[in-house]
This record gives C-alpha cells, sequence and structure tokens, in this order.
C-alpha cells in the first residue's frame, strides 16, 4: 500500500513509518518542509493526495501538556488548529480525489472520556463535557468524511505514548542525568494513567490500515489498566532509582507549573479499556507496564 501520514515526522510518526516500511509499505510523509518522499501540507492543499495513495493517516497536532504554558485563547487556537485545520485539509483531499483511499486513520485522545475514579470506558463510552473532551469530539468530527466518499475510517483514541525517543519519556528524561533522579508520584498517585507503548500505538495504526473489517473508533490504549501510582513504581524500577520513602508533587505545585485546568489532565484520569481493540486481533508487543519500561530502560 502507498501511506501517506500528516505529522509522520512526529514521535508517533516515525514509529509507524519504521513499521509500515518494514512490512513493504511505500510511505510518503506530510509535514512543514519538503523533501524525499515528503510533502509539505500547502503541496496537498494544492495538488491533493499522491497518485496510487490507499491509505491516509493523520497525527497532526501540537502538544498538549507543555510546563508555564497557560490555557489562554491562543493556546487553545493553536491546539485547535493543529489538529482540525489539518484533519479537514485531508477529508478535502480524499472527497477530491479521482480514486479514494481505501481506509483513512485519524488520531485522537482519551481525554474523550470525562475523568473518574470508578468508571470504565470502552469505544463506546459517554463524550466528557471539559476544555480536552470537547477538543477531542471536534478533532474527530473534522475527520467525518462525506457519505458518497466510500472510504473506510478508523479513530485512534490514544493514551499516553511512551518510549525511549520522544513523548512523555522524552520530557521527563530531557539529558542524560535525569535518569539517577527517582520519578515522583504525581498528586495522590490514585487517578487512572491510560499509557501505550509507542510500538504498539504504531502497530494499532498499522492494522487498522491493513484489515479491511476494522473501522469506527479504538481505544489506542494497552490492556494493563494502572493508576498514577503504579506507572511511577514501574519506571523507578526499571530505571533502578533510589527509592527515599514516599515522594510525591502536590497538586498545588503541578497548578502552578501547568495552571489549573492543564494540571488537571494530569491530577485526574479516566480507565479506558481497549475492548474493541482486543476483538480486531490486535496482539499487544507490550501489554504491561513493566515490559514496557523494561524495554525503554534498556536504551538509556
Amino acid at each position: 500500500m502507498s501511506v501517506l501520514i500528516g505529522g509522520g515526522t512526529g514521535f508517533v510518526g516515525r514509529h509507524l513509518s519504521k513499521m509500515l516500511r518494514e512490512k513493504g509499505h511505500r510511505v510518503i510523509v506530510v509535514s512543514r518542509t519538503a523533501g524525499k518522499e515528503k510533502l509539505t501540507w500547502d503541496d496537498v492543499k494544492k495538488n491533493g493526495l499522491p497518485s496510487g495513495c490507499t491509505a491516509v493517516v493523520n497525527l497532526a497536532g501540537r502538544l498538549i501538556l507543555e510546563p508555564f504554558k497557560r490555557l489562554d485563547e491562543k493556546y487553545l487556537k493553536e491546539l485547535h488548529d493543529s489538529r482540525i485545520d489539518t484533519s479537514k485539509l485531508l477529508v478535502s483531499a480524499i472527497t477530491s480525489a479521482n480514486v479514494p483511499p481505501k481506509v483513512f486513520v485519524t488520531i485522537s485522545g482519551v481525554g474523550y472520556y470525562p475523568p473518574s475514579p470508578t468508571a470504565t470506558y470502552t469505544e463506546d463510552g459517554v463524550n466528557g463535557s471539559d476544555w480536552l473532551a470537547k477538543l477531542a469530539k471536534e478533532w474527530e468530527a473534522a475527520g467525518v468524511l462525506p457519505e458518497h466518499v466510500t472510504t473506510r475510517r478508523v479513530i485512534v483514541r490514544s493514551g499516553v505514548v511512551l518510549g525511549a525517543d520522544g513523548g512523555m519519556i522524552k520530557t521527563l528524561l530531557p539529558v542524560p542525568a535525569a535518569v539517577y533522579l527517582p520519578m515522583l508520584q504525581l498528586g495522590s498517585g490514585k487517578q487512572w494513567f491510560p499509557w501505550i507503548h509507542v510500538k504498539d500505538i504504531a502497530g494499532i495504526i498499522t492494522h487498522a490500515i491493513e484489515k479491511e473489517h476494522m473501522k469506527g473508533v479504538l481505544n489506542g490504549v494497552a490492556p494493563h489498566a494502572i493508576n498514577n501510582k503504579d506507572f511511577t513504581e514501574a519506571f523507578n524500577k526499571a530505571f533502578k532509582k533510589m527509592s527515599y520513602g514516599p515522594m510525591f508533587v502536590p497538586a498545588f505545585t503541578l497548578n502552578m507549573v501547568y495552571g489549573s485546568e492543564m494540571a488537571k489532565i494530569v491530577l485526574e484520569g479516566q480507565k479506558v479499556v481497549p475492548e474493541r481493540t482486543l476483538e480486531a486481533g490486535y496482539e499487544y508487543f507490550y501489554p504491561s507496564i513493566n515490559d514496557s519500561m523494561k524495554e525503554i530502560s534498556a536504551k538509556f
């Protein structure tokens, strides 16, 4: 297949591109700059999909959680436009294609579901009412194709993506010396922490591209549900970090660093299970947090 990936130079995009190429697929990346097997967003807007394109994936979207970045109107617009505008552009390109692609896969987030200490959300879970849930809903709606277009649609609602070369781990370990510092629990540590290894989020998307029976929403999370305390312990164990008794970052500190609305993302959580993903036959590379962290720590 020939796969066009919007946001293909990002953390997940790099791993997805590698996996697809290893399986014999052609990959063309859409990013800000052109190059070999690369197009710009302006190229797509002007010329549509490249000839022979059989699958389209959109991973574009600005990072949501940035330290000392307040959730003001400007930042909300940047988060919105980087997701919604790119999705709409690709929908337009697919709709106008002489031969539409077979499948269109878009990424979303588990922030679609409302935070809860007790609820468990499958792919049929309800939409939340906070700003993150509204953003996720609009993000998914922007990727809706007209009824006459036969392209199969898949939405992957991703949890926190873990890997050695990007995402949350890269934020936690910005310099090599950081591996010697213990991870601190965030707030109570009881909040759910929906997560997935980067190889598995790439694997789920690849599975969605290759398996013609797959459509609709898939939860892109590991089957082993954990809370923040579980993640902290697995991280410290894998990196062999010294523990000096219970240590945590209090909620007021996170509110100061991220602002109260942004801090809710790490202080509150959802228990999300990949029911439909498993039913679709996907087999995880790293279903448990301990195996995942062991693989990641081995690269440092």
